[in-house]
Formats: C-alpha cells, sequence, structure tokens
C-alpha cells in the first residue's frame, strides 16, 4: 500500500509498505478520507521529536483523522462488520503509520460509524477537532459561569467549540475576523469580536488560536482558562485556573458528534480534497493559515 511519512525534518515521503495486520483489540481501515491538520506540520517539523513526544528512531506516520470501511478485525474483535463505513480519531503521533495511507490500524474504542448522510470526506472532518473542544469544554466546570470566550472562533476547534458549548448553555462570544461574524453567529455565537480588548469581563476562556497570556487579561478573577496545546498554556494569575486539553479518542463521544453533524447541528466544513500523492501541497495551505475548512487527502 502507499503511504506519506516524515524523518521529522521537514520532509515527506510517499512510500510503498505492507498492508499492516490488525492486532488485539484493533481493526483495520480502507481509508476512503484523511483529514489534515496543524499538528502534522508540527510533527514533519520535528518539533515533536525533539520535545521527545515522539521517541521511536526513523520514520513517523501522519494524519489522525480518518474515514473509511472496515477491512478487517482483530482476533478478539467482533465488529462493526466488514464493509461497515466508519471514522475514526488517532490519539497517538509516535507511530510507524498514520491515516495518510491507504489503510490504517486502529483501537476497536475509537470508532464510531458513519450516519446516514455523511460521507467519508464529511466524516474525516469531524473526529480529533470535534472532540477536542467537546473535551475542552469538561475541563470547565458548570459552576464556571455563563460568559465563554473562544479565541480562533472560526477555526476547526474553535468552530465546534462555539457550538458545543452554546448546547451547554454557555454565551459564547467568538473571537475572529470579520468576515467570519455570520458564520460565528450560525454557530451560536452571542457576540463576535474582532480585538481582545483588556477589561477581564469572560468567566472562562478556550484559547483554540493559542494566544496565551494575553486571553488571561480577558478572564475575570477566579475563573478558568483552557489552552489547545498541551505544555504551552500560560501561568497562572489572579486565581484563574489553567489547564490545557489533551484530546484523546472516544469512539461513543464521536458517534455522538458525528450525529449532530448529519442533523446539521454541527458545522461540516471542507476546502477541498487532494489525492494522497499530494499531502505536502496540502499541509503547506493549512500551514498558510486562514482557511475555512478542513483539506482532505484521498487515496
Amino acid at each position: 500500500m502507499r503511504a506519506i511519512i516524515t524523518t521529522g525534518h521537514d520532509d515527506l515521503q510517499l512510500i510503498d509498505t505492507p498492508i499492516p495486520t490488525p492486532g488485539p483489540g484493533q481493526l483495520r481501515l480502507a481509508v476512503r478520507a484523511a483529514g489534515t491538520n496543524p499538528v502534522e506540520n508540527t510533527i514533519r517539523s520535528g518539533a515533536f521529536h525533539r520535545a521527545g513526544f515522539i521517541t521511536q528512531t526513523g520514520t513517523t506516520g501522519l494524519g489522525s483523522d480518518v474515514a473509511g470501511t472496515v477491512d478487517a478485525l482483530g482476533p478478539d474483535v467482533l465488529g462493526p462488520a466488514v464493509g461497515t463505513p466508519v471514522a475514526a480519531a488517532l490519539d497517538a503521533f509516535d507511530v510507524p503509520l498514520g491515516a495518510y495511507a491507504e489503510y490504517v490500524v486502529v483501537d476497536a474504542d475509537s470508532i464510531a460509524e458513519l450516519p446516514v448522510g455523511i460521507d467519508p470526506v464529511r466524516g474525516a472532518t469531524v473526529g480529533i477537532n470535534a472532540l477536542t473542544a467537546e473535551q475542552a469544554l469538561d475541563l470547565l466546570s458548570p459552576q464556571a459561569g455563563d460568559r465563554l470566550l473562544v479565541t480562533g472562533a472560526a477555526g476547526a476547534v474553535g468552530g465546534h467549540a462555539v457550538t458545543l458549548a452554546t448546547r451547554r448553555g454557555w454565551k459564547v462570544s467568538g473571537l475572529a475576523r470579520p468576515d467570519d461574524a455570520d458564520f460565528l453567529r450560525s454557530a451560536g455565537a452571542v457576540e463576535v469580536l474582532t480585538e481582545l480588548g483588556s477589561a477581564p469581563r469572560f468567566d472562562a476562556a478556550i484559547d483554540a488560536a493559542v494566544l496565551g497570556a494575553a486571553v488571561l487579561e480577558v478572564v475575570r478573577d477566579g475563573g478558568a482558562y483552557v489552552g489547545v496545546r498541551p505544555g504551552g498554556a500560560p501561568e497562572s494569575s489572579r486565581g484563574i485556573s489553567v489547564t490545557a486539553v489533551q484530546s484523546h479518542r472516544d469512539g461513543p463521544r464521536l458517534a455522538a458528534l458525528l450525529k449532530l453533524a448529519a442533523s446539521g447541528e454541527l458545522s461540516i466544513r471542507v476546502a477541498g480534497t487532494l489525492p494522497l500523492e499530494e499531502a505536502g501541497r496540502a499541509l503547506d495551505l493549512v500551514a498558510a493559515g486562514g482557511q475555512r475548512g478542513r483539506r482532505i487527502l484521498v487515496p
């Protein structure tokens, strides 16, 4: 099969490699679509290798979001049946092969069946970003208040955070560009900001844009800050709780998020599709920023 790998020296390689075999607790997917994310640029740059998050020698696989069909089951896995359309979010980076491939082995507890109305391309946009948004909200206690700031609110994580927070009862203000205002209001934001300001008027913040300490200035004393980059959150001040979400696989929750997407309650935005061999171009577009929608690789 074909797959994309990196050595962590700002390189990508398209290789031919044997089709992987699922082990206990795993199944194999025939990949129909793989979502691209900023973290894959971080991996190919070598930053995760230097930080010790990736320790294996040689090459590293890429890709966390995948949709396709079940192709084979591990020895102790009972289902879903071969041929079932599913999506999965992979939560490990230190792997020889990822979702940028024609086949990928995933943990059985990471998958969710694709609901009617969600094709693989659209299904591959939901996983890691929607789970990150949902799990970031889990870090905010119900007693935290009701005024929530989301930075990067029109991005992949931020956009989902606006919708999911609104569903939980938060009054969400989204920080984004002026031309994103219509999208943010449709996602549930009660206010669209183009600059942070300085008044500490929010009970909590989800910093999807990774602005750091500047966001703390607009959170009230004793409020809460959740970052999306583990190890990159600012130091606490004024009694503000500071933490960062570490996204992890959760098949049942992914299934619920896909159902929200199928119903139209959770926005799916696809900026375009590219063949697997153009992964470098796709990641360059991601790195350029400003995109509204996901770039999807199709093997």
